[in-house]
């Protein structure tokens, strides 16, 4: 996931307007390591689950089942990617303290949403998830060394090197952008 492709599948510069629905805080952007950027960071770790959860919990049975834009995932898709994408991002933390550059296993997202977990279960099933994960995820953020910051792991499609800064910071844009899905959709929609 660290890099992101902005061109339609025919190869065209997409509508812009799709594109502000796709992405409404826009696209991650590495910056230099700071303890501020750091905190800030670890916060928007430590602070989604509870905000997705505020998010949803209003929302009826046909609103979580809208899809955010045109052919993307409902809310109920989304709340259970956030999930499967960060236990993900979790464990390839661990792997990255652990093993020396490791090579981490990509997984089809879009397969994933449509497994029967996702289908079938409630999004607090996923919500709770996230706020046990959070939990364990900031912490070991919290507690890395600055030598720490430089491991890295290796994205398989591209072989490409991302250290845990990058990693932190990804998936601090990751969680807030699927955030911005839903509160935008809800905005769109008058469900706020």
């Amino acid at each position: 996931m660290p890099t992101l492709n902005i061109l339609s599948t025919n190869g065209q510069v997409p509508d812009p307007d799709l594109e502000k629905l796709r992405y409404p805080i826009g696209q991650f952007e590495k910056r230099p390591f700071s303890e501020t950027q750091k905190m800030k960071w670890i916060s928007d770790i430590q602070s989604l689950p509870a905000l997705m959860e505020l998010a949803v919990q209003s929302l009826d049975a046909p609103a979580l089942h809208t899809p955010y834009r045109p052919g993307g995932w409902t809310i109920h898709q989304l709340v259970h990617h956030v999930a499967d994408s960060h236990m993900n991002a979790y464990i390839r933390l661990k792997m990255a303290l652990t093993e020396h550059r490791p090579v981490i296993k990509s997984y089809e997202e879009h397969l994933w949403a449509e497994l029967e977990d996702t289908k079938a279960l409630p999004v607090n099933i996923s919500l709770t998830l996230l706020h046990s994960l959070h939990l364990r995820w900031a912490k070991i953020y919290e507690s890395l060394k600055e030598t720490d910051w430089d491991k890295v792991m290796i994205y398989p499609q591209d072989q490409k090197e991302v250290d845990l800064w990058e990693h932190l910071g990804l998936y601090s844009w990751h969680g807030r952008h699927h955030l911005a899905h839903i509160m935008e959709l809800k905005d769109r929609m008058g469900w706020s």
